[in-house]
């Protein structure tokens, strides 16, 4: 299990997230911008209507042309609020996805003390792109942008935190070391293998495939939505707001997660929690219940 947050701490952090995703949620009606929660954002919603208790991120993805269209507008209209965090930006971010940081806070992971990008209090976004009708070549696609992204990863972590233990974690901890090394000596660039698996991830974008996903997840195949399955999105309570998730939702976590509805314990339970976190100093009273 991840150490444990002080439970008044946790539920801080996470009113706060909540205040973020309210400003998102709000820039994307207004700006007809298309985006749901999904993982165990969906999980959250589904089984205690709002937040996994422990879990300490939201999680929202959005089609990437709309995921473009949001960096305008946070850099355009909010920024002395927001700051846009993603590989492309920050030479150091080492993962495909995005955060929505809010300014005048911190969290700083162990694997982050040295980076040099924004590190606070985010939202955690999710670019999809268009992936081939053809399984065998959206799985083609899926495994390089896949690989790709945990290059980048390695480029900048050595010692990935992994949902492993014991033996299985030290002896992928070793080929992470190596390639790390082989990396650096042979002075592989953030820029090279981001727009290599940007290019990969994009390929299809001209396409209209009817099939979406986010190519650099955790697993392989797993962050797979079929549109017709997915929209119309509906929406769901979500702690004290209404969030968009996917249509099948339930489907959709069932073969992430198999019986979702039960509570694991915990020694499976699993957040991300910082060695430094802080809040801004102005908080609404909302978030410092």
């Amino acid at each position: 299990m991840s150490e444990q947050y002080d439970v008044k701490v946790l539920r801080k952090l996470q009113l706060c997230e909540l205040e973020i995703f309210k400003d998102f949620a709000r820039i994307c009606d207004e700006n007809g911008l298309m985006y749901f929660g999904f993982s165990g954002t969906g999980i959250g919603a589904v089984r205690h209507g709002g937040f996994i208790p422990w879990d300490d991120d939201i999680d929202v993805a959005m089609p990437r042309t709309d995921y473009e269209k949001l960096i305008k507008i946070i850099d355009s209209e909010f920024k002395e609020k927001y700051t846009f965090v993603n590989a492309e930006r920050f030479s150091d971010f080492p993962v495909m996805n995005a955060h929505l940081i809010l300014n005048n806070s911190k969290f700083i992971t162990s694997e982050e003390m040295k980076a040099h990008y924004p590190r606070g209090i985010f939202l955690d976004i999710f670019p999809l792109d268009n992936v081939p009708t053809d399984k065998k070549m959206r799985e083609k696609q899926n495994r390089k942008a896949w690989f790709l992204s945990k290059l980048l990863i390695v480029k900048h972590i050595p010692f990935p935190h992994l949902p492993l233990k014991g033996i299985k974690a030290k002896v992928v901890h070793c080929i992470t070391a190596v390639a790390w090394f082989f990396l650096n000596v042979f002075h592989i660039t953030h820029k090279y293998l981001y727009n290599l698996c940007l290019k990969e991830c994009t390929k299809f974008n001209d396409e209209e495939t009817g099939i979406i996903s986010f190519l650099c997840d955790t697993g392989v195949n797993t962050c797979v939505y079929e549109i017709n399955k997915l929209l119309p999105l509906r929406k769901m309570k979500f702690e004290d707001v209404e969030m968009n998730f996917p249509n099948n939702l339930e489907e959709t976590l069932v073969s992430l997660y198999g019986d979702y509805m039960q509570i694991p314990p915990e020694s499976e339970r699993r957040n991300h929690r910082p060695d430094i976190l802080e809040f801004p100093e102005n908080l609404t009273e909302q978030t410092e219940e």
